[in-house]
C-alpha cells in the first residue's frame, strides 16, 4: 500500500523504493498498472550492484538498458553520450524501469527521463538523497490479502480456495516478503499434488540454519532452503556455479560450460529456476539470466 501511494501522481522523479527484508524478485507486480494499460511497453530491471558489492558503472548500465530496448550502442561513447540516449529512448515509451539494488542516487539521476508517462523505481537499502522530488517508501511485508493474492498468481486460485485460512499462515510463514512468497509459490507450481498446507508444515519445522541472521531474514532463508534442497544435486550444483559467472549474468551457453552440461540441459535447467523463483531473466531472444541480489548472499 505504501509503495502503490507513492508512486501515485505524475512526472519522471523515481520512488525510492527501500526494504532489504522484503526482496525484489516480485517488486514489478505491485507497481500499479504493471499488468494493465498504463505502461504497455513493459517493465525494464536492471540491477546496478555487483554480486560482490561493488556499484555497476553508469555508463554500463546505461548500455544495458538500451540492449533491451533494441537498440545499438556506439563504440566508444562515453558515459554522458550513452546516459542521454537513454533518456531519449524512453522520452517516447510508456514502461517501467526498475533499477534494483542502488547504491546511491548518481547511479540513478543520469538516466531519469523527462517524461511523465515512464515511471522509474529505484531499489535500495537506504534514502536516495540528491534527486529532486522523490517519492520515498519503505518495502515491508505484504498485507496478508495481498501475499494470498501473489501465490495465487503462481499455483491458481482453485489450490487457494481450497484452504484459505491455510494460505494465509502460508503468507505469514513467508513473513509476506515478496521474494519468499515467489519461491513458495514457484515450487508448489512444481508440485501440483502437495497441498499449501503441506508447504505451510515444511516451512514451520524448518530449523534454522544455525548462522547468525536477523529475524527478518529468516523467512526467505527458510524459503530458500526449501527449495533448493528439492532441486535435483546437477540442478543444485549448477544453482552455486551461477554465482561465479561474469558479471553476475549467464545465458544457457555459459551455465553449460560452467556445470560441464549440454546447452540443452542447461537451458531447461535455467528455465526452470525461473519459474521457481530462483533467477530472473530479461527475456530476450538469447537470454541472461542472474540471481535476485536478495538470494545471492545465501547461495
Amino acid at each position: 500500500a505504501e509503495l502503490a501511494g507513492a508512486l501515485t501522481g505524475t512526472g519522471t522523479a523515481p520512488a525510492d523504493a527501500s526494504g532489504p527484508e522484503s526482496g525484489t524478485g516480485a517488486l514489478p507486480w505491485a507497481v500499479p498498472g504493471t499488468g494493465s494499460g498504463d505502461y504497455p511497453d513493459g517493465v525494464l530491471r536492471v540491477g546496478l550492484t555487483e554480486p560482490g558489492g561493488e556499484p555497476v558503472p553508469t555508463e554500463r548500465t546505461a548500455g544495458e538498458i538500451l540492449g533491451l530496448l533494441g537498440l545499438a550502442v556506439p563504440p566508444g561513447a562515453d558515459q554522458d553520450e550513452l546516459s542521454e540516449m537513454v533518456r531519449e529512448a524512453l522520452a517516447v515509451r510508456r514502461l517501467v524501469l526498475l533499477l534494483d539494488d542502488a547504491a546511491d542516487a548518481e547511479q540513478v539521476d543520469p538516466l531519469l527521463p523527462e517524461n511523465p508517462d515512464c515511471l522509474v523505481v529505484a531499489v535500495a537499502t537506504g534514502p536516495l538523497t540528491g534527486i529532486p522530488d522523490v517519492r520515498p517508501c519503505t518495502i515491508g511485508g505484504l498485507e496478508a490479502g495481498a501475499a494470498v493474492q501473489l501465490l495465487a498468481r503462481a499455483i491458481g486460485q482453485v489450490r487457494i480456495t481450497v484452504d484459505p485460512r491455510t494460505a494465509e499462515s502460508l503468507s505469514e510463514e513467508c513473513g509476506g516478503q515478496p521474494a519468499a512468497l515467489a519461491l513458495v509459490g514457484g515450487w508448489l507450481a512444481a508440485h501440483p499434488m502437495a497441498s499449501v498446507a503441506d508447504v505451510t508444515k515444511q516451512l514451520h519445522e524448518l530449523p534454522d540454519s544455525g548462522e547468525q541472521q536477523p529475524t527478518g531474514a529468516r523467512p526467505l532463508a527458510r524459503a530458500l532452503r526449501l527449495v533448493h534442497d528439492s532441486l535435483p544435486q546437477a540442478a543444485a550444483r549448477i544453482l552455486r556455479l551461477l554465482a561465479l559467472a561474469p558479471a553476475g549474468l549467464a545465458d544457457a551457453h555459459t551455465a553449460s560450460a560452467l556445470a560441464g552440461c549440454s546447452v540443452s540441459a542447461a537451458q531447461s535447467t535455467l528455465d526452470d529456476f525461473v519459474r521457481l523463483g530462483l533467477l530472473r531473466t530479461d527475456g530476450a531472444a538469447h537470454p541472461q539470466y542472474g540471481i535476485p541480489g536478495c538470494l545471492a548472499p545465501m547461495l
